[in-house]
């Protein structure tokens, strides 16, 4: 790890982030950084304890004089999104993130850097152990699984916290205060099928689409990005209406939350077609480089042949595969007509395996509004169910909904404008935060949430800005020294 990470201002921030990177953090196998924070509030003697899903609850008492002001919880996300580029020779489950600055930035070395949720925890850890920031009795909350299922949002113990406010430190723009966030709900497609065997005279090919930005499939999702999953579909049925091609496998995208960035599979042709089919392709790649050379410069598109598979699918499952996906809707559906940029619902078609007689298509479809989520899931099982899909529903979390009069909203509000002497944004935003799943177990509890500026979170290209996290520092320290009293 690099030392030159932990000498940036403010340094009780980036000493913590840089300790905590050290520690491998997936989602669904926290149990090494469940351990880690556990060991920080013991070895700070302050009460710790996890809650039966293994959320870590620490407890410190108020600053002398502020012991009469209302008890507030600081809550961040201990999971990260782990995503690589291809080249990139790292092991998530047993190495450290490797980190360099360039310039106002922090990265990671071609993977996810986890400034998303890092830098929050990162936060509450230097307020846990600070001696000199002024600050009420605090609960700080770290939430596991965030960022695939946010159970341990869901699981959390109604009675387990006491707090009055809860600041969420998990917003990515650092001139921004998060009132409200979407709700998401996990769509699962499902079909199996009989493999064929290879005809005679096939020659086979593999396709590859890399390059891609990726990036949060809630917070870029309006940046009309290239999905590497659609546009692998839509060589894959080019090629099927051109030269009668047959697909063998298909391995495209990761996790649900993240735009794909890549995509893999293999076909077979007969020998016959091989120039229609590479002039095709190469027309294609031509076309689609130019379509998005302005949202996607370093897109790449690599065509070879390669050894014949053992098995094929067959041609009438293929073309319902193929026509669902394109019927299938991806991106933003929905813009709220109420909130200006706002998108109110959208769908990601994150990941689709095809291998071994399986295929299936994972995608997540979020929205701020329940009935709009609704008809967007059931466009999408509508147009898997026609093609012969299984489709199941899983993981749904409710969206936060604003509260233009909350009084925590207007109290950061007021610090922010006058340490930066510029109003703030207060918005909505189309990721999926934990606060309205908090606000289901505490009803009453007075929610706001801000954070520094990350960029690319959730793809190998996100970056932490060093001068927001000052920023965002100063402002959290003076947030905490002016918590209103007690009623």
């Amino acid at each position: 790890m690099s030392t030159s990470i932990k000498d940036l201002e403010p340094k009780a921030i980036w000493k913590n982030f840089s300790e905590l990177n050290a520690v491998p953090r997936a989602s669904n196998k926290e149990e090494q950084v469940i351990q880690f924070v556990l060991d920080f509030g013991k070895r700070l003697g302050l009460d710790t304890q996890t809650d039966k899903i293994g959320n870590v609850i620490i407890k410190k008492s108020a600053t002398k004089g502020m012991e009469d002001r209302k008890t507030t919880v600081l809550q961040s996300h201990l999971d990260m999104v782990h995503q690589k580029n291809n080249a990139t020779n790292f092991d998530f489950s047993t190495e450290g993130i490797r980190m360099h600055v360039d310039g106002d930035w922090v990265k990671a070395d071609g993977t996810t850097l986890g400034a998303d949720n890092g830098l929050g925890v990162a936060t509450i850890m230097a307020i846990l152990e600070s001696q000199d920031v002024p600050h009420p009795a605090l609960e700080a909350l770290f939430t596991i699984d965030e960022e695939t299922g946010m159970t341990g949002a869901k699981e959390l113990d109604d009675s387990i916290l006491k707090g009055d406010i809860l600041l969420n430190l998990d917003t990515e723009e650092d001139d921004e205060i998060g009132i409200g966030c979407a709700g998401g709900v996990d769509l699962t497609a499902t079909r199996f099928y009989i493999e064929e065997s290879i005809p005679e005279d096939a020659i086979a090919y593999s396709i590859t689409i890399n390059g891609l930005q990726g990036g949060h499939s809630g917070m870029d999702i309006i940046k009309g990005l290239a999905n590497a999953n659609v546009l692998m579909n839509r060589i894959l049925y080019t090629a099927y209406i051109t030269v009668s091609s047959r697909m063998a496998s298909i391995e495209g995208g990761g996790l649900r939350n993240a735009i794909p960035r890549e995509s893999h599979s293999t076909l077979i042709i007969n020998k016959r077609h091989k120039k229609e089919f590479d002039d095709t392709l190469e027309s294609l790649f031509k076309t689609v480089q130019e379509e998005y050379k302005t949202l996607e410069p370093q897109m790449a598109f690599h065509l070879e042949e390669t050894e014949l598979p053992k098995k094929i699918m067959s041609s009438d499952v293929q073309d319902a595969f193929l026509k669902s996906i394109y019927a299938a809707h991806n991106g933003v559906y929905r813009m709220s007509p109420d909130i200006d940029g706002l998108v109110e619902t959208s769908n990601n078609i994150a990941r689709i395996s095809v291998a071994d007689g399986k295929i299936e298509i994972l995608c997540l479809t979020r929205s701020s509004v329940d009935s709009s989520k609704d008809d967007l899931v059931n466009s999408l099982s509508s147009a898997f169910d026609l093609a012969g899909f299984q489709v199941e529903l899983s993981g749904d979390y409710p969206g936060w909904t604003p509260n233009p009069d909350s009084d925590i909203l207007k109290i950061v509000d007021r610090i922010y404008q006058d340490l930066n002497h510029e109003k703030a944004n207060v918005a909505a935003c189309h990721a999926g935060l934990e606060c309205g799943i908090l606000g289901s177990h505490y009803p009453k509890m007075d929610m706001i949430s801000f954070g520094p500026t990350i960029r690319g979170a959730h793809s190998p290209d996100e970056r932490a800005s060093i001068s927001s996290t000052q920023k965002f520092w100063k402002l959290t320290q003076e947030v905490l020294k002016q918590i209103p009293k007690k009623d």
